[in-house]
């Protein structure tokens, strides 16, 4: 058998290509080996010959473009192209090949937001390809990727051949959809002599017809009339009667559902209704916040829900009692009735009271479940396939709970190496119930999501999970794989909107170059298993791929981190741009008489007495025991204990001491005893700057500029490059970016190149110099929202400030010299919801808050009650709930109706 590629391609002095593939002669997916294809200049394809034995012809293979001028290796984009050809069947196979090229907008539609879910096919229900008998007529076998055919519909192919309906619609050829999003069909031509023109459709089986025949030139097939000849003609790029597919979404927390079954927090089973009413308002997507488990306190501080126990576990606080099994004794049945009715009338999760109805009751069920669960065969399964991280769970869930702390450094010492499987699961074993209660609710929280997943999938919606950037210090995988992870560091995020002071979120940060030794092995579980419940993800705090936050261990506030990797600058380097250097001055903190009046008040000589002590006239530093944040904190932790009436007072000077302990100019490096130094993130606020001559201040704000913003421009670029790869193609998921804050300008180029969506919030935009960004210029592969659950609702920032308010309603929403009014009315919030929907961008996706503010029978009465986060509250309790049922959302049929009106007017409901 005779093996022909072909592909036109246009390359550069310098450029080659070559294909490489699972056969010897292809090099058996060693690119060093690939077979080089040849140029031919009058036709500019290139093209390579192979002679195979003449048996069966499993084939896969990519086409390679290598560059001799910088040793560049490119891969073509998608999967493996793959052919079968049956023994004896051909002598000969041309494939027919187009260059498959990165960063198209058209590729992130073969992801599984829009395979398994918006475009989903009914299990290959479509026509296979015709393997035809007649071999001795030149069979084409058309092949073309289109993903964008509803469930409803196939694709056909018309031309001008007699084989393919010599242009009569009844008599399309309709193509197989068992390879979705790649459609097939083998044609034996019936004059292959001649040229062939055709054109792609979509054709509607039930009536027998083309609803769409392309626009544009016909497609042409060249006369190739050899016998026995198969040609593979992959076509490309089906020409849709619109333009770019785009969609709505809602977000919404799962912990935040109402339903009348729930038991005061939203459950996996009411997820159903939440795409019950997506579907309902031509809405596509759902997006939910993290849903892992944050059980490491039992109390309400767990209800953050990016502190997570384990990054695979799912939160009990999420399981639906009621979908397990009825409680066999009557009176907890009974009691638990009761307790739904309680809990539901609140207004807020209430989470402790929550939490232990839950487990109580999770707990019951357990014993009257047990002997047929730990015998079920469904239950065996997930315990094979999930053992790796199900069994250091239950065993660290067991003994958080026998030792009373998810610190796992404090349990006794034959406890803190994690156990071997043989150790926890032993049915027999007196203490086993320990373990199997874990076991037990694990099994059911991934039955019910992914039975909610495949709901929402066979009704044509997205579910979209979120990647949190960190782990939680005390968890599971910190316990079991704490190598991966910079333990004595802490991540967050430097100053921003939401916070003056930076964020500190306390997490490890990550030991990147241990992680790179096995290919971040831990990072493609991670998403692995998120692909089993969602086919969209956002990634939490992107920017952490190309640089994190990182804040040394004695740090409460985040205001003296340092973006970690960095190149830090030596201190010769510093003195050379300032023409001085003096430690003390610029990397001890900078204490004077009136800094302390302006902070303190009439409390300035007290402060000074008991925490401070003199380093010269009207200078002061601080004594040993609060020299760091940490340190101050631990004693206000004790005075605020002791002396409770005093609280707000303790706190004030707390804070102006944490402010005090800022004052620098520069940190060092980890370990480096102020040989390499950082500039402190916005220092141009600092007393010590401002009281610097104004000479130095002009070179080390330009010191500043140059470290901040160009500097690192190429380094982090590289690090993304090098790190994301792994992320974004673990799985085939519809991989979303937060990218908000302090942007690198590289961070968009390596997010495009890789096919990651970025954010674009209205009150966030990504360019400094303009204060609203407008969603008619976000980028098509982007997602538009006009907040985040860090965010207060549109209602509840229209009324915080005025003025800003005014300068919005004029400039954005085009009132040209009217009053803004008072309160964000809702044909004001429909004017800002119309224009999201308008936007280019792939997706607009709305908090519910801000869809339901279009309605003011529906809207909560109150905005501030509406907001899901208060980032610069770091004990902030995360209990927001929907104030209506999600069976009454789904009656308001006027609301409804015109919300779907909405999204269709938009655009947003088309398939094509």
């Amino acid at each position: 058998m005779l093996l022909q590629f072909t592909i036109p391609f246009r390359t550069d002095w310098g450029q080659r290509l070559v294909v490489c593939g699972n056969l010897p002669e292809l090099g058996s997916w060693q690119a060093g080996q690939a077979l080089p294809l040849h140029y031919q200049p009058d036709t500019g394809i290139w093209t390579s010959t192979l002679t195979l034995p003449d048996t069966e012809l499993n084939l896969e293979y990519k086409y390679l473009l290598l560059d001799e001028r910088d040793g560049g290796t490119h891969w073509e984009w998608g999967a493996n192209r793959q052919e079968v050809v049956a023994e004896g069947q051909f002598q000969q196979v041309i494939l027919e090949d187009f260059w498959r090229a990165p960063a198209q907008p058209e590729n992130e539609l073969h992801t599984a937001a829009f395979t398994r879910a918006l475009m989903r096919r009914p299990g290959g229900a479509g026509q296979q390809p015709r393997s035809t008998a007649r071999v001795a007529h030149s069979v084409v076998r058309f092949q073309l990727p289109a993903p964008r055919v509803d469930t409803n519909h196939q694709l056909c192919v018309l031309g001008s051949d007699a084989a393919l309906g010599n242009w009569e619609e009844r008599k399309a050829v309709v193509l197989s959809d068992r390879d979705y999003p790649t459609w097939c069909v083998d044609v034996a031509l019936e004059d292959a002599a001649r040229p062939v023109y055709y054109k792609y459709g979509i054709w509607d089986a039930a009536a027998r017809k083309i609803i769409h025949l392309e626009e544009g030139d016909n497609r042409v097939l060249l006369p190739g009339a050899h016998k026995h000849t198969l040609r593979v003609r992959h076509d490309e790029h089906f020409r849709y009667p619109t333009g770019p597919w785009r969609g709505a979404g809602v977000a919404l927390p799962v912990f935040a559902l109402r339903s009348r079954s729930g038991l005061g927090v939203g459950e996996f089973t009411d997820i159903q209704l939440l795409v019950d009413w997506a579907k309902l308002t031509g809405l596509k997507m759902v997006q939910i916040l993290p849903i892992n488990d944050t059980t490491a306190t039992h109390t309400w501080v767990d209800s953050y829900p990016y502190a997570a126990i384990s990054v695979f576990a799912l939160h009990p606080m999420y399981l639906s009692l009621d979908a397990i099994a009825p409680l066999a004794d009557a009176a907890h049945q009974q009691e638990l009735q009761q307790l739904r009715e309680e809990l539901n009338q609140r207004d807020f999760v209430d989470y402790e009271p929550v939490m232990q109805a839950k487990w109580k009751f999770a707990r019951l069920l357990y014993q009257q479940e047990k002997a047929a669960f730990l015998a079920s065969p469904d239950f065996r399964q997930f315990l094979a396939e999930q053992q790796s991280w199900l069994v250091p769970y239950a065993a660290f869930s067991a003994w958080r709970d026998r030792f009373g702390t998810a610190d796992f450094e404090q349990w006794p010492a034959e406890f803190r190496t994690p156990p071997t499987y043989e150790q926890i699961i032993n049915f027999d074993s007196p203490e086993f119930d320990e373990y199997g209660l874990h076991l037990f609710t694990q099994f059911h929280l991934d039955l019910q999501l992914r039975t909610a997943v495949e709901y929402a999938r066979y009704h044509g919606v997205v579910l979209k999970g979120d990647l949190p950037i960190g782990i939680y210090r005390h968890s599971v995988d910190a316990w079991t794989q704490p190598e991966l992870y910079h333990m004595d560091r802490q991540a967050g995020a430097p100053p921003d909107d939401f916070s003056v002071t930076g964020q500190n979120w306390r997490f490890p940060t990550y030991n990147w170059q241990r992680m790179a030794e096995d290919g971040y092995a831990w990072w493609r579980q991670r998403l692995t298993h998120l692909s089993r419940y969602f086919d969209a993800l956002r990634i939490d705090h992107i920017l952490g791929f190309f640089r994190i936050w990182e804040i040394q261990g004695d740090s409460v506030e985040g205001l003296l981190g340092r973006f970690a990797p960095a190149l830090p600058l030596h201190r010769d380097e510093v003195r050379a741009r300032l023409g001085w250097f003096d430690y003390p001055r610029l990397c001890e903190p900078y204490i004077r008489w009136h800094m302390l009046r302006d902070i303190f008040g009439g409390e300035a000589d007290a402060v000074r007495q008991e925490f401070l002590e003199e380093a010269g006239y009207e200078a002061f530093r601080f004594q040993d025991h609060v020299r760091t944040q940490r340190q101050i904190e631990a004693v206000f932790e004790e005075k605020l204990r002791t002396q409770p009436e005093r609280t707000e007072a303790l706190r004030r000077i707390r804070d102006g001491l944490y402010r005090l302990v800022n004052e620098v100019l520069f940190l060092e490096e980890h370990s480096t005893y102020g040989q390499y130094l950082h500039p402190r993130i916005t220092l141009q606020h600092t007393y010590s700057f401002r009281e610097l001559d104004e000479e130095t201040r002009h070179r080390l704000w330009d010191l500043y500029l140059d470290f901040f913003y160009r500097r690192h421009e190429d380094f982090w670029r590289r690090q993304g490059l090098v790190k994301l790869p792994a992320v974004r193609y673990a799985t085939d998921m519809l991989i979303c970016g937060e990218d908000l804050g302090m942007v690198p300008e590289s961070v968009p180029g390596v997010m495009k190149a890789l096919g990651i969506l970025g954010l674009n919030i209205q009150r966030m935009p990504a360019d400094p110099k303009t204060e609203f960004g407008h969603p008619n210029s976000a980028p098509y592969l982007s997602v538009v929202s006009p907040g985040s659950h860090d965010m207060s609702t549109v209602r509840g920032w229209w009324e915080e400030d005025r003025a800003k308010t005014q300068r919005f309603f004029e400039q954005i929403l085009g009132h040209w010299g009217e009053q803004a009014p008072h309160f964000c009315e809702p044909w004001v919030a429909q004017e800002l919801l119309v224009q999201h929907l308008y936007s280019p961008a792939m997706w607009a996706i709305f908090p519910i808050q801000d869809l339901l503010a279009i309605d003011a029978d529906l809207r909560r009465e109150t905005p501030q009650d509406e907001q899901i986060n208060v980032p610069a509250n770091p004990q902030h309790f995360w209990k927001y709930r929907l104030h209506l049922p999600l069976e009454q959302l789904l009656e308001a049929s006027v609301f409804n109706a015109h919300l779907h009106h909405l999204m269709a007017a938009s655009g947003r409901e088309q398939v094509y």
